[in-house]
C-alpha cells in the first residue's frame, strides 16, 4: 500500500508483489536513469566483455549490481518462459531464444528486458501490453 507503483509492475507477466516491490526499492527514483536500458547494465544483467588486441569476446553478464534483484529478475524470467499460460511477445522471444542458446542464457536475456521493461513502464506509466504495437 505504501508503494502504489507496484500494482503497475505486477501487470507484467511473471512478475509478482515481491519482485515488483524489490524492484522499486533498489532503483528508489525511476528517473535517476535517462534511458531503461540503463537498467540492465546497472542490475548487472548485460554481458561482459572481454577485449584484447584482436579478441571482442561477449562473456557471461558482468554481475555487478544488487544480487537479490537480479536473483527476482531471473526467477520472474524463468516464470514467464515456464509456468505462464499467456503468450506475449516477449515469452516468444525469450522461447526461441532458448532453443537456440540454453535456458539459462534465455532467462538471463528475457531477466535483462523484463527490468528494462519494469522501469520504462515505471518511468511513463502506460499499461503492459503483451503484444506491443
Amino acid at each position: 500500500e505504501r508503494y502504489p507503483e507496484t500494482r503497475l509492475l505486477r501487470q507484467v507477466s511473471g512478475v509478482g508483489s515481491l519482485t515488483a516491490l524489490t524492484f522499486v526499492l533498489t532503483l528508489e527514483d525511476p528517473q535517476r536513469f535517462a534511458q531503461s536500458r540503463s537498467v540492465g547494465a546497472y542490475l548487472g544483467l548485460t554481458p561482459a566483455r572481454h577485449q584484447s588486441g584482436e579478441t571482442d569476446r561477449s562473456g557471461e553478464i558482468s554481475r555487478r549490481g544488487d544480487r537479490l534483484m537480479r536473483t527476482y529478475l531471473f526467477e520472474a524470467a524463468a516464470s514467464l518462459l515456464i509456468r505462464v499460460r499467456q503468450d506475449s511477445a516477449l515469452k516468444t522471444w525469450g522461447r526461441a531464444l532458448a532453443k537456440r542458446m540454453g535456458f539459462k542464457h534465455a532467462a538471463a536475456a528475457v531477466a535483462r528486458k523484463l527490468a528494462v521493461v519494469m522501469h520504462a513502464m515505471w518511468r511513463s506509466t502506460p499499461p503492459f501490453q503483451a503484444w506491443p504495437a
